[in-house]
């Protein structure tokens, strides 16, 4: 059990989940306006954005040629920490939502942290841990002030923000959770 503790000091796992959490509590405080009307979506995308870019500091070690040498399969190791940290970022949204206010359903919380652990997963492996969190800042950006979807295209840009039974939101973001982990798992964080 002491190499698993050692580990989450290692990826800065209490920081990172700290950072996940407040993040929730704070975008929940700020969705508790007493309107009983449906919740802009763009809200729990912010709270899931944000998390997936607080644990992405945890995707590169404090160094990368010491993580190599080690005589450990490193491969289902690096899926596994992608995948639980997908796992906690959905849970904190979840488990802030028991209290009151409820700004998205389970299957679009659980299909959008995956895609962007998917998203962060890719940017660790294209560009290393410290700059992992770009591409889904990037892509929020996008989704942020892109006008509403139209035509299929749009459809895949536009996947954070459409209702869970949309299929090309869901299959673009099953694609960016297995090309990412997949990358990520086999060749880990760019030096």
């Amino acid at each position: 059990m002491r190499w698993l503790t050692l580990y989450a000091r290692s990826r800065q796992v209490p920081a990172s989940l700290a950072a996940v959490l407040i993040g929730a509590v704070t975008v929940w405080a700020l969705a508790r306006d007493g309107n009983a009307g449906p919740v802009d979506p763009r809200m729990p995308v912010l709270v899931l954005t944000t998390g997936a870019m607080a644990v992405s500091v945890g995707l590169g070690g404090q160094d990368l040629a010491l993580d190599r040498t080690a005589a450990i399969r490193w491969m289902p190791r690096r899926a596994a920490h992608v995948l639980l940290a997908g796992v906690a970022v959905a849970a904190s949204l979840l488990t802030v939502q028991t209290m009151g206010v409820s700004m998205a359903t389970t299957a679009f919380v659980v299909r959008d942290s995956a895609g962007l652990m998917g998203l962060v997963a890719l940017g660790a492996a294209l560009s290393g841990g410290q700059y992992a969190w770009t591409l889904p800042f990037a892509w929020l950006s996008l989704v942020f002030l892109a006008p509403p979807p139209t035509s299929t295209p749009m459809h895949v840009a536009m996947w954070m923000l459409l209702p869970p039974g949309t299929t090309a939101a869901t299959w673009t973001a099953l694609v960016l959770t297995v090309v990412g982990t997949t990358a990520y798992a086999v060749a880990g964080p760019r030096r």
